[in-house]
């Protein structure tokens, strides 16, 4: 046996042993690489996730409405610094990540492509969109890389907000006049079918699954993950008043879970390769903040830069 197959060993045992994986410690190439993916992928999501939202904080109903919708945009950014400092552990260049995030070689959620065209919208993300995002992270939390981990903790608990926030804005629709109602159903048929897409292909056609879930950075399935979202969400449309969109949905006595209709993967590859209703619309408005927000990453480190050169004149002078 080699060194390097030795040590794989020795670290694939340290990983089913349920011991956090450290940036100081040694690990695989592959390993590195998989989380990097992973965590930039979620950070540009979490920073990209703020648009279809901000877009309504001008003209959310109240100012109780208001206030809350900017409380959820601001986590949304802190998200995306935590991650990409998650990322950073792992020697990769935040620059670097969101280069490639401007440029369009990286990829983010498909659920960020669509319009919000209407309020309900806004409770539609919050309820489902995030609701989805909790399923997807609350496992994440034992993920064995340690960083990681630590900063889902935090996460999670501030996309539970979200999610309850979302649900209160689809009651308030649903128990309100016909035309409220039917703006909440609206929202729902048309948020149902892309946040299922968000847990990912079905498990024989996501290649890098089987790898993830040995190395314990995922431990479910997409499948698995996809299911125990709609068994949960589904109590709540019904408590709702409101419709799936899905005439092939029907509670499975035997597996005691819910069977759904197909979903429409050729959509789901359609927006990630680029040919989603808002693709470019959001790419323009990342990277026109980006550019305007040019000065003030100039000023920062002309800052840093001058802090810097004082201390050492003040150590020179010791």
């Amino acid at each position: 046996m080699t060194k390097e197959m030795d040590m794989m060993e020795q670290f694939q045992q340290y990983v089913d042993g349920e011991n956090k994986v450290e940036p100081k410690h040694w690990m695989p190439e592959a390993y590195r690489k998989t989380l990097i993916r992973q965590i930039s992928q979620h950070a540009h999501s979490e920073v990209v996730g703020m648009l279809p939202e901000a877009n309504w904080i001008t003209r959310a109903p109240s100012l109780r409405r208001k206030v809350a919708l900017l409380a959820k945009v601001q986590d949304e950014a802190g998200h995306g610094l935590y991650l990409y400092s998650a990322a950073e552990t792992l020697a990769a260049d935040r620059k670097d990540m969101i280069d490639d995030l401007l440029s369009g070689k990286a990829k983010y959620s498909s659920i960020f492509n669509y319009p919000t065209p209407t309020w309900a919208d806004i409770g539609a993300i919050g309820w489902l969109v995030d609701g989805a995002a909790i399923a997807n992270q609350v496992m994440l939390c034992r993920t064995s890389y340690g960083p990681y981990a630590r900063a889902m903790v935090k996460i999670c608990k501030e996309e539970s907000f979200h999610q309850r926030q979302g649900y209160e804005i689809m009651m308030t629709l649903a128990k309100g006049s016909p035309e409220q109602k039917k703006m909440a159903q609206d929202a729902l048929n048309r948020w149902w079918w892309p946040s299922l897409m968000m847990f990912g292909p079905t498990d024989e056609h996501s290649p890098n699954s089987a790898q993830s879930m040995k190395w314990k950075i995922k431990r479910k399935s997409n499948d698995e993950l996809r299911e125990e979202f709609i068994d949960k969400t589904v109590p709540q449309a019904e408590y709702l008043n409101l419709t799936i969109p899905d005439k092939d949905l029907k509670w499975n006595e035997d597996r005691q879970s819910y069977d759904h209709g197909e979903i429409d993967w050729d959509e789901f590859y359609n927006v990630i390769k680029g040919r989603g209703k808002c693709n470019k619309q959001r790419m323009a408005a990342r990277n026109k903040a980006h550019e305007e927000g040019a000065w003030v990453r100039e000023a920062a480190n002309a800052y840093a830069e001058k802090q810097e050169a004082r201390k050492q004149k003040q150590k020179g002078a010791a």
